[in-house]
């Protein structure tokens, strides 16, 4: 069973993530999609790489890292947010993402998946298909198809931080292995803002963004990325993705619930509906389903 440290520490993570689909949805007033998650990755790479050594890894699993969640995650789930998908459902379909992670590690590493998790799983996906299926004017099914991608990128990046860590005795650097691999983040990123969104339009949002923007961009780098991913990373390393996957099916209720208070979005009975399954889905997983014992700290 994951301790009562590492569970306070995986809800803070997922506090931090729920609440930065409003955030996001902020900062998208201000640069194109594929140009903020190309400031949040360059920042999250310089200066730190600097002063942070890089971890000892295979290179492969740096860029893996890097391209999946840059590029993959984070620039599509931009992309989708811009106009196709309101913060709230954004941060609940993407949490598809534990389902990728969940079998993605049962395949790569032979993780054992019980019928509780099964159970507890297919409950939260109806939750999931519920709201699904009752798209409105928040959400299109172009934008629900960029989310979903982005959720099984994220599961890509999920296992590539388990394979960087494998077989390792001692203490991995996560924040060094955040901050080296959004290196890779930032070339594929850079193309997509010049290719689709244009030269010029990066430099009329560069030169007038604000306070407020670069606000968000911080937020981005050092919230977002720097301590949330780090710490989501070392909690996949020492727990099986079964134990600590399910922890962000919490996002939605903090992205949901942000963005009801802070920008106004409806959250109708069939939305709640599909939320409250989500969250038996959880709650099935996290009591009942057997953990393998966390290695001492």
């Amino acid at each position: 069973m994951i301790s009562l440290r590492h569970a306070a520490l995986a809800l803070l993570v997922v506090a931090v993530w729920g609440t930065n689909f409003v955030v996001i949805k902020v900062g998208l007033q201000y640069f194109p999609p594929f140009l903020l998650a190309f400031l949040r990755f360059a920042f999250s790479a310089f200066p730190f790489v600097f002063f942070l050594p890089r971890p000892h890894t295979p290179w492969r699993w740096l860029v893996v890292y890097g391209v999946f969640l840059g590029a993959g995650q984070f620039g599509l789930l931009f992309h989708a947010m811009r106009a196709d998908m309101s913060p709230g459902l954004a941060s609940l379909i993407v949490q598809s993402q534990v389902f990728f992670t969940i079998a993605l590690s049962a395949w790569i590493f032979r993780e054992r998946i019980t019928a509780v998790t099964l159970a507890g799983s297919a409950v939260a996906v109806a939750g999931l298909v519920l709201i699904a299926a009752r798209l409105d004017a928040s959400a299109t099914l172009v934008g629900v198809a960029e989310v979903l991608v982005a959720a099984l990128c994220w599961a890509c990046a999920n296992i590539a931080v388990k394979k960087a860590v494998a077989q390792r005795k001692a203490p991995f650097p996560m924040l060094n292995f955040i901050a080296w691999s959004s290196i890779f983040a930032v070339a594929p990123l850079a193309a997509l803002t010049l290719l689709l969104e244009g030269p010029a339009a990066a430099w009329h949002a560069l030169a007038g963004a604000g306070f407020i923007a670069w606000t968000v961009v911080a937020w981005q780098v050092l919230g977002n990325t720097l301590f949330a991913f780090a710490a989501w990373s070392l909690l996949l390393a020492r727990y099986d993705a079964a134990a600590v996957a399910p922890y962000a099916l919490l996002i939605p209720v903090f992205g949901m619930g942000s963005s009801a208070l802070a920008l106004g979005e409806a959250l109708p009975a069939w939305k709640l509906a599909g939320g409250a399954l989500v969250l038996a889905g959880i709650a099935i997983i996290m009591l009942m389903a057997p953990r393998r014992r966390a290695p001492p700290a």
